[in-house]
This record gives C-alpha cells, sequence and structure tokens, in this order.
C-alpha cells in the first residue's frame, strides 16, 4: 500500500509504517513500539481510514491519548490523510464545552479522538453511541497508564463492543503496559522496536557542566543568542520552575514562551499556535509537551534540568530529530545530575559529549 502525505514533509512510510499498516488493516490487534517521531500515527490513522464505511455515519473508531494536545494533533492527522474520503472526526478533550461535544457527536461522526475523561463521560451520558465502534487504538498507551487512566481506559472498554479490534501504540513498553494489553487483545500482532534499536540518531547531544543550580540562568543567557537562531525547546521538571525561568529570562529582555499543564487549555493552544508559526522561538515547558508533540521547526532542544527518568529523556529530545531530522541537544549537569546522566548514556547505549564552543555551527 503507498500513500504520501505531503503535508507531513515525507513520502516514503518509516519502518513502523511498513511493517504496521497492514496488519491493521486487515483487523487484527497490534502493539506497535516505536520512538516518538517515526511515524505512529500516521500507521494507525491509514488503519482506521482504510477500514471506515464511509455510508454509515456513526463512530466507528475511537482513539484515546494522554493529553488535549496530543489528541488534537491526532485529529489534524486523521483529517489531512482523510481528506478526500470526506472522513468525518471529532476530538473530544477536557476543557472544551461539552454541550458543544455532544452537538457534533449526535450529528454524527466516523472517528472520535479523545482523553480518556472526556470520552468515558461521553459514553455515559449515552451521546457517544459505542453500537458501531469496531476499532479501538490507545496511543501512548504507557503514558496513560503512568498518568493513572487505568481505570477509566478499562471502563471505556467494558462500553465497547466484544468484538472490537485493538491496536496499542507505545515508545516504551513498561511491564504493566503489556500487562493491560494482555487483558484486551486477541493474539495481537507485536511489532516491538528492540530497545537497542530505538535510536537517538541525527541528534547530537552534548553536556554543560554547571557547578551549581543557580549558575544554571546564566549559561542558558550565555546561550540565548544561539537560541534565538533556531527555534528551540527548552524542558524544566516542574510547572512553578516554567514560571520562575520564564520570569527571569524576561527580566532579561529575553523573548520566550512558556507553557505548562496548570495553565487553561485556551492559553495553552495560543502558545503553541505561536510557537508553531514561528512567530514565538523560545519555548520552556515541562515533561507535559515531551510527547508527540511534533514541532517541525525544533532543532535545539535544552534539558535545563534533566529528566527523573531516562525513558522521559527520547521524548523530550526526540522532538529535534524527527523522522530523519538533523537536531541538537543540550544538558545542564549539577554534580548532582551526574548520575542520572550516566544512566542516560546506558540507558540508551550513547556517548554524550561535552558541548564545544561552536555550539552556533552544528545547529
Amino acid at each position: 500500500m503507498s500513500f504520501r502525505i505531503c503535508f507531513e514533509g515525507f513520502e516514503k512510510p518509516s519502518a513502523i509504517q511498513q511493517r504496521g499498516i497492514v496488519p491493521f488493516c486487515k483487523g487484527l490487534d497490534v502493539i506497535q513500539q516505536a520512538q516518538s517521531g517515526t511515524g505512529k500515527t500516521a500507521t494507525f490513522c491509514s488503519g482506521i481510514l482504510q477500514q471506515l464505511d464511509y455510508g454509515l455515519v456513526q463512530c466507528q473508531a475511537l482513539v484515546l491519548a494522554p493529553t488535549r494536545e496530543l489528541a488534537q494533533q491526532i485529529e489534524k492527522v486523521m483529517r489531512a490523510l482523510g481528506d478526500y474520503l470526506s472522513v468525518k472526526v471529532h476530538a473530544c478533550v477536557g476543557g472544551t464545552s461539552v454541550r458543544e461535544d455532544q452537538k457534533i457527536l449526535s450529528s454524527g461522526v466516523h472517528v472520535v479522538v479523545g482523553t480518556p475523561g472526556r470520552v468515558f463521560d461521553m459514553l455515559r451520558r449515552q451521546s457517544l453511541g459505542a453500537d458501531y465502534i469496531k476499532m479501538f487504538v490507545l496511543d501512548e498507551a504507557d503514558e496513560m497508564l503512568s498518568r493513572g487512566f487505568k481505570d477509566q481506559i478499562y471502563d471505556i472498554f467494558q462500553q465497547l463492543p466484544s468484538k472490537v479490534q485493538v491496536g496499542v501504540f507505545s515508545a516504551t513498553m513498561p511491564p504493566e503496559a503489556l500487562e493491560i494489553t494482555r487483558k484486551f487483545m486477541n493474539k495481537p500482532v507485536r511489532i516491538l522496536v528492540k530497545r537497542d534499536e530505538l535510536t537517538l540518531e541525527g541528534i547530537k547531544q552534548f553536556y554543560v557542566n554547571v557547578d551549581k543550580e543557580e549558575w544554571k540562568l546564566e549559561t542558558l543567557c550565555d546561550l540565548y543568542e544561539t537560541l534565538a537562531i533556531t527555534q528551540s525547546v527548552i524542558f524544566v521538571n516542574t510547572r512553578r520552575k516554567v514560571d520562575w525561568l520564564t520570569d527571569k529570562m524576561r527580566s532579561r529582555d529575553h523573548t520566550v514562551s512558556a507553557t505548562h499543564g496548570d495553565m487553561d487549555q485556551n492559553t495553552r493552544d495560543i502558545i503553541m499556535r505561536e510557537f508553531r508559526s514561528g512567530s514565538s522561538r523560545v519555548l520552556i515547558t515541562t515533561d507535559l509537551l515531551a510527547r508527540g508533540i511534533d514541532v517541525q521547526q525544533v532543532s535545539l532542544v535544552i534539558n535545563y534540568d534533566l529528566p527523573t527518568q531516562p525513558e522521559n529523556y527520547l521524548h523530550r529530545i526526540g522532538r529535534s530529530g524527527r523522522f530523519g531530522r538533523k537536531g541538537v541537544a543540550i544538558n545542564f549537569v549539577t554534580k548532582d545530575d551526574e548520575r542520572m546522566l550516566f544512566d542516560i548514556q546506558r540507558f540508551y547505549g550513547v556517548v554524550i559529549e561535552e558541548l564545544p564552543s561552536n555550539v552556533a555551527d552544528l545547529l
């Protein structure tokens, strides 16, 4: 099956797409693991679009994602891929009008993409009918489980027809994710990329030794002129620190945008739109945005704080080299971080070198 997704900027299917689309189109249950940025979304969107009965305007496919941003992005990809098929897709996410959701659902859709809370609410109110749902996809399954959505996913599954086809897509497959798939799935086809194949290829990775936490700010300001050359994302570990760092940077007349989970949805949408359009060049954020948000132009990621788990490192810096695009990642490392830097290198089998002085030439 050949398809061209010109809007995504790639024409040749990625490895996961070459291996994953056909089993899903055949109606088989699938577990697919591949790193962020390799085209998992287009894989299950193509599989769903292939199997819909377009004459039947009833919800036939349900896709769950851990964050509103990711759900809305999947909706966009589904729309763009299914443009010629006149597919009706709706994103059901928290922070939006329940009444509006009910109105759209009652007028009829083929596919619902959403976050577990709102989707369960719509099923419970019977605004979303489950009778015709034949495909159920969990995207970033490991992340949904770690965010405590396990019970809700289970409750949603109970409402679906017994013969539903299940697809689980994820970048990592911890034991609890595989455990959940055993309960839901019928002889699934596993397309698992071994961890040592989860490469960070094409992304140059460096560290900067920062003796004290307080010195990170100076280091960042020294780098700022380089940051502004291109779009960059700066990761910190807490929402409070996003606010703190944003204030500090702005007080030094550096232009930055910021987003985290305490902001209301509308504000987050506006900030992401500005960043995507390129009108803002530096985004400070938490791990909320580390998954599934494809900002095409990002070529530099700074870990102001190292992630608390090695798995999140891939999701963060995976932004910068999506699907063959090159990128640079710079990690700020204090004495306390040395252990985590060592763990990250061991986990991914990479060597992270000290940042050379000509960082601008690398971008």
